[in-house]
């Protein structure tokens, strides 16, 4: 009798234990979510024109009774600029979230592993030759390149490195080799083209949010509403991926599968977003390892963590990029590269031994 009535307080102190740590990550998600909401409103507000925000505020309210140039700066530059950060953000947190995980490398992300360098080419070629896949519609044509690209390069280097049964530091490395390969490329294209394309290919490809516009961000935001969704049902899935391939096996998961998809939604996210905003360093590599620091590997938490952070710092480095120089706009792709240069050198030496 004893024994059972000490199981079932042992039962309820956990249960007690478990209920607690769904609401603290619960509370995580809302605290980051809150955290977005306030990096927008900064971003939106803080930029080179030194509007007030009681103008901000009434030309988002009464567009037609503001001046032309306050409604042009207000609505056709910032707001779509600021969502256009945050979207991209969320999207590069949750393909860097994946990519960890079906790839199991800490170090893993579009940017370091060669994708978002493919999704440049792809996008280069179809912005300086015209070349890309045929009987794609001319509004898409430049994503539609850049996701074929990006799908290339996941693919290829998910199926080589298990060909080859690589270490982790063999699939970082042949990754490197991806993103020189695709960076020489590029430049092949900056080489060729004439004069007018040369300056906008060049300023794209250190990450610029200067082509935000109200299409590419309906586009980029209908693209999250549909593959978060898809993510987030196979997320016991990779949870248990987490555990280890042959575990996974073990509780009837098809693998195979699972990296395919997950691969196809990496490339469609790193793909829309180099097609917008150009390449972008580092976000897939620090939102996965704070949101795993606050969140844990439960993927019912850390893939929404991910994202939330990924739009979070975006979002921040955005703001940050409009006012590092008066009067000038730095393109955010440098603001995130000095960010993501230390704190990918911290990871290397926190994990010194392990990554081998």
């Amino acid at each position: 009798m004893t024994d059972i009535t000490e199981n079932i307080s042992s039962d309820s102190a956990i249960t007690r234990g478990y209920r607690r740590l769904m609401r603290r990550r619960c509370l995580l998600l809302l605290a980051l979510g809150a955290a977005i909401v306030g990096a927008l409103l900064l971003d939106f507000s803080l930029g080179p024109a030194g509007l007030s925000p009681s103008t901000l505020w009434q030309t988002l309210r009464h567009p037609a009774a503001a001046g032309g140039g306050v409604r042009v700066i207000v609505w056709d530059i910032r707001l779509p600029y600021a969502l256009m950060a945050l979207l991209v953000g969320t999207a590069l947190g949750m393909a860097g979230a994946e990519m960890q995980t079906i790839l199991n490398n800490p170090l893993a992300s579009p940017f370091t592993l060669g994708v978002s360098s493919a999704a440049a080419f792809g996008a280069a070629l179809a912005i300086v030759l015209g070349l890309g896949l045929p009987g794609s519609p001319a509004s898409a044509f430049i994503p539609v390149n850049a996701f074929v690209f990006a799908l290339f390069s996941a693919l290829l280097l998910d199926g080589l490195t298990r060909w080859a049964r690589m270490a982790v530091s063999g699939m970082v490395l042949f990754g490197i080799a991806l993103v020189f390969t695709f960076h020489a490329l590029v430049s092949m294209m900056q080489f060729v083209a004439d004069e007018d394309t040369l300056q906008g290919l060049v300023f794209w490809t250190m990450g610029s949010l200067s082509r935000a516009s109200w299409p590419n961000v309906a586009i980029l935001a209908g693209a999250l509403g549909l593959l978060f969704p898809w993510a987030m049902r196979a997320c016991w899935q990779l949870t248990a991926l987490r555990l280890g391939e042959d575990r996974a096996l073990s509780f009837g998961i098809d693998v195979r599968r699972l990296r395919l998809t997950s691969l196809l939604r990496i490339s469609l996210l790193a793909g829309l977003s180099v097609a917008f905003v150009g390449p972008v360093g580092f976000i897939g590599l620090v939102s996965p390892h704070i949101a795993r620091r606050l969140l844990g590997e439960d993927h019912r938490f850390y893939l929404p963590g991910s994202a939330l952070v990924g739009g979070l710092v975006l979002s921040l480095a955005s703001t940050a990029s409009k006012n590092l120089i008066p009067g000038v706009v730095v393109p955010v792709g440098i603001v995130t590269s000095l960010v993501g240069v230390p704190f990918f050198l911290s990871i290397l030496f926190r994990r010194r031994g392990q990554i081998s």
